[in-house]
């Protein structure tokens, strides 16, 4: 899936021993000390990385010891088990990102797409399916938010029989215009309204900073709502180090004080040449 293209510069952080210690220089030390506490379940979107080819990518992260990627679908599963990586996000089911839930025009499409692609995942051994609500397009926003229950509703039987949980990503509006599932306060009240816990919301920490921020209160106060979790720095969606404001250490840890058990994912757009290196400092950052 061709996710996002942005544009945009960063000043780029060494990883030393300390995952914050800064350079002059627009690349990143490769002479890192790479060892995780994995109180983090870890994972990546290989799509910020689509220059490096999958299966070289899959071997960098067997060397790192790291045991997920994001956003793969069946054509992918293969070569993930080939390397024992675990698909921690699945996709395929969806149309795009702007034909959603929310339009009941395509409720028969993604409705079929869903019940087929339910039982692969399953069977495949993994657990997450992505969904997204779509644009507004001169709909309000409480219409979107019944279509959307009313289409995934349907979908509850299925997927709690198979024990996989469908993940609506939220986006903000700067990047998404007119995406519908832009707040953490519309994709809980569409949980609520679906009443099912095979159904969360991908809280995409980048996203949620740009559009509502505070997410070290929505983390705490709405985390039973939230299945899966993907990061990046604000500005610019490159690398979470010292050149952002968002101190990703502190939310890590708020994730990990809910019990949280399942993934996060590393979403940033490397700004460094170096970006396995940049990629290394994401993780330790994360890895608290």
């Amino acid at each position: 899936m061709k996710r996002r293209t942005f544009i945009g510069t960063s000043a780029v952080a060494t990883v030393g021993v300390l995952a914050y210690q800064t350079t002059n220089a627009q690349e990143v030390k490769q002479d890192i000390e790479f060892k995780l506490k994995n109180n983090i379940n870890h994972s990546v979107c290989h799509w910020c990385f689509a220059d490096i080819p999958l299966e070289d990518f899959l071997i960098k992260l067997n060397e790192l010891n790291i045991k997920a990627v994001d956003l793969m679908g069946p054509k992918e599963w293969p070569l993930l088990k080939k390397f024992n990586i675990h698909s921690a996000m699945c996709n395929g089911a969806e149309i795009n990102l702007t034909e959603g839930f929310n339009d009941p025009e395509y409720h028969e499409t993604l409705i079929d797409n869903y019940t087929k692609m339910i039982p692969l995942v399953a069977a495949a051994g993994y657990t997450n399916l992505i969904c997204f609500s779509g644009n507004r397009r001169g709909m309000d926003d409480e219409t979107g938010l019944q279509n959307c229950a009313t289409a995934l509703k349907k979908l509850m039987p299925l997927a709690e029989k198979h024990g996989v949980v469908i993940q609506m990503e939220l986006f903000n509006q700067r990047n998404h215009p007119d995406y519908m599932g832009d707040t953490s306060a519309w994709g809980i009240e569409l949980c609520k309204q679906i009443g099912s816990e095979n159904f969360k919301l991908l809280f995409d920490i980048y996203h949620m900073q740009i559009q509502e921020g505070d997410i070290i209160q929505s983390i705490k106060d709405n985390h039973h709502y939230f299945g899966h979790y993907h990061t990046a720095g604000v500005p610019g969606r490159h690398e979470i180090n010292e050149t952002q404001e968002l101190y990703y250490p502190a939310i890590m840890k708020a994730i990990l004080d809910t019990g949280y058990k399942g993934y996060v994912a590393q979403e940033f757009i490397p700004a460094s040449t170096e970006k396995i290196e940049a990629l290394k400092q994401g993780f330790l950052i994360c890895d608290v």
